[in-house]
């Protein structure tokens, strides 16, 4: 039921989802050292309700933020740009509808060292491409299943974007009711702990457990904590491996939809396991042996 909700706000393109400020705080508070003395972007947030604004105005002392900014889309009308230093507040006056994509919005962008807000939903892959286009550090709210764009992939590939710490599980919406999701996660390229812990593997391979594809030379690993740990080759594991993934202990190789091994025998977009297709896949190797635990 939680996805059909996101499924059906993307089928109407209804992107009024608000983060409540736990969600922001249970995340955010990670990144603090990445923040100190920066100029804060909110390029998605109404300052009279975004929670990210409410955050960021309360912690700008204690994070020892240089400037917050927030600007929001005004459908059909005019939008302001709010800039708060620490102790004023200045509202000004758009000239336009205040989305993100506008030429004067894109200005306030210039200036601002990072984005963080929760985009439209239906505007992911544009959102996160932009950003990347203008080299800027992020935190953004996503659809965990954005990492099965070809563009937000090869993001996640190259190491230039990875998952956050948390997931959001539920937003309200203009009319006060509360939507749940279960596929709602942080994306960014700001460094945390995690990502630099890795996995802590104990059960050997044996061909038996883990079978390989009909249509891919790898094996199929149908839950994280059952990677083997002294397995070198291909292995197709759920794209939930991206919560727990350490760059220094395994590479990506590709995802079920999009391969950049070709040698690999690859005959569709969909992996095959005897007989029947599994769930999404995302393809890894180990960087090093890990030996197995006593």
């Amino acid at each position: 039921m939680a996805n059909t909700n996101l499924s059906a706000a993307r089928a109407a393109k209804n992107d009024e989802f608000y983060t409540p400020l736990g969600a922001v705080e249970k995340e955010v508070f990670y990144y603090k050292d990445h923040l100190k003395d920066k100029v804060i972007y909110c390029n998605c947030d109404d300052p009279t309700w975004s929670k990210f604004y409410l955050y960021f105005k309360l912690k700008f002392q204690s994070f020892g933020l240089s400037k917050l900014i927030t600007t929001h889309f005004v459908a059909n009308g005019t939008s302001y740009k709010r800039e708060f230093d620490g102790v004023n507040e200045i509202d000004t006056p758009l000239l336009g509808d205040g989305d993100f994509r506008s030429a004067e919005c894109l200005a306030v962008l210039d200036t601002a060292d990072v984005v963080i807000t929760n985009p439209p939903f239906s505007l992911f892959r544009e959102y996160v491409s932009l950003l990347v286009e203008k080299h800027k550090s992020f935190l953004v709210i996503g659809n965990m299943n954005a990492i099965t764009y070809k563009d937000c992939f090869k993001l996640i590939k190259d190491n230039s974007m990875w998952l956050g710490l948390t997931q959001v599980k539920e937003f309200t919406q203009p009319d006060g009711s509360t939507k749940h999701f279960g596929n709602i996660c942080w994306f960014t390229n700001l460094t945390h702990n995690k990502r630099n812990t890795p996995l802590d593997l104990y059960r050997p391979y044996s061909p038996s457990e883990y079978p390989k594809y009909d249509n891919y030379d790898a094996i199929e690993v149908s839950k994280v904590k059952d990677i083997p740990c002294d397995y070198n080759l291909t292995m197709g594991v759920p794209i939930t491996f991206l919560e727990k993934y350490c760059p220094s202990q395994f590479e990506i190789v590709g995802s079920r939809r999009w391969f950049y091994d070709t040698s690999l025998g690859i005959t569709n977009n969909k992996t095959i396991l005897k007989g029947k297709e599994t769930y999404d896949r995302l393809f890894i190797k180990a960087k090093t042996p890990v030996a197995s635990l006593p």
